[in-house]
């Protein structure tokens, strides 16, 4: 932890003032909303070589899109909608990984004993419609595939998709190697992006 401290105190000395320099004339226009896991192998601006103010990333347990439910509020639903509605935000990627515990723990129940609320969201969440997948890795990216799915049914993103106003992209990343893959939803399959 002290290392986390003694960063963010000389934090302030290593940016020399390039974000401060904005002024409140200047206004906030992500490139894309970065959809991940809150896994710290994960690093949103590492992969895509963000700057400060050009990605809005929304993190969450195994990259979770809760199911749209009218009237029903949660945290991912307000965040998205904000980043689409009012920065304007033309791109989302939703991230998937290797090794992503939280879909291991759905995978295996036994994986989240310890973590009942993780494991109940999991639960509520996301409904595995295909046979259990062989290897963790195909279960994540079976699980990917679901996110792109329950976020397409969004009303309004599926308004924005349909005029073409807003792209929809499915990654996932290899944390042991750092290759990224795409989603291709005509062929069901990934390739290297």
């Amino acid at each position: 932890m002290q290392s986390l401290i003694d960063h963010a105190r000389t934090f302030h000395q290593k940016v020399g003032g390039r974000e401060q320099a904005a002024t409140p004339q200047d206004a906030v226009a992500p490139q894309a909303m970065f959809v991940t896991c809150s896994d710290a192998h994960v690093i949103p601006s590492l992969i895509t070589g963000a700057r400060p103010g050009e990605l809005v990333e929304l993190r969450t347990a195994g990259n979770v899109i809760p199911p749209y439910r009218l009237g029903r509020l949660t945290a991912e639903a307000a965040t998205i909608e904000y980043a689409v509605n009012i920065l304007g935000v033309q791109d989302v990627i939703i991230c998937g990984h290797t090794r992503c515990g939280a879909v291991q723990g759905r995978v295996r129940s036994s994986t989240l004993r310890s973590a009942p609320t993780t494991r109940w969201w999991l639960l509520q969440t996301h409904r595995w419609r295909e046979a259990p997948a062989l290897t963790d890795e195909e279960a994540a990216r079976a699980h990917l595939v679901a996110q792109l799915d329950k976020l397409r049914r969004y009303p309004r993103m599926a308004r924005r998709l349909a005029s073409g106003r807003l792209r929809l992209h499915g990654w996932f990343y290899e944390v042991e190697t750092g290759v990224v893959s795409h989603y291709r939803p005509e062929t069901g399959g990934f390739t290297p992006l």
